[in-house]
């Protein structure tokens, strides 16, 4: 996912990535697996969540009013690439040695190719920067 999600950040001249990760609010995001995808990315991934808790980021989402769209049932990357038993100590060399059986530029390439770009609007959104 960090792969695809810099190439479309190269792609619009974006100088970093930024998540909504927060560290141990799903089992993959360890501190183990946070550094593992830091090591593969070519850029920086900038995580303002990170030490923030379930309900704080419910909150924040309800302020700049991007909750609504957040709980929409969707085929986004968490229901398309996350296993069942995620693995919460990743291993950087295991994960480069198995990348080296894949075809990890082509399946970034066409997952770029088949990205759609998308505009929100909020109501929330707007009434809260009123």
């Amino acid at each position: 996912m960090v792969r695809i999600t810099e190439a479309l950040a190269r792609r619009n001249r974006a100088k970093a990535i930024v998540t909504g990760e927060s560290c141990g609010q799903v089992a993959s995001q360890t501190l183990e697996n946070i550094a593992v995808v830091d090591e593969c990315a070519g850029m920086p991934i900038l995580r303002p969540l990170i030490g923030s808790n379930k309900e704080e980021i419910v909150d924040l989402a309800q302020n700049i009013g991007t909750f609504t769209t957040s709980i929409l049932p969707d085929q986004d990357c968490c229901s398309l690439f996350v296993p069942k038993r995620p693995e919460t100590k990743a291993d950087l060399e295991t994960v480069l040695r198995l990348e080296e059986t894949l075809s990890v530029d082509e399946m970034v390439d066409e997952a770029v190719e088949k990205t759609e770009r998308r505009h929100f609007t909020s109501p929330e959104a707007t009434s809260a920067t009123r």
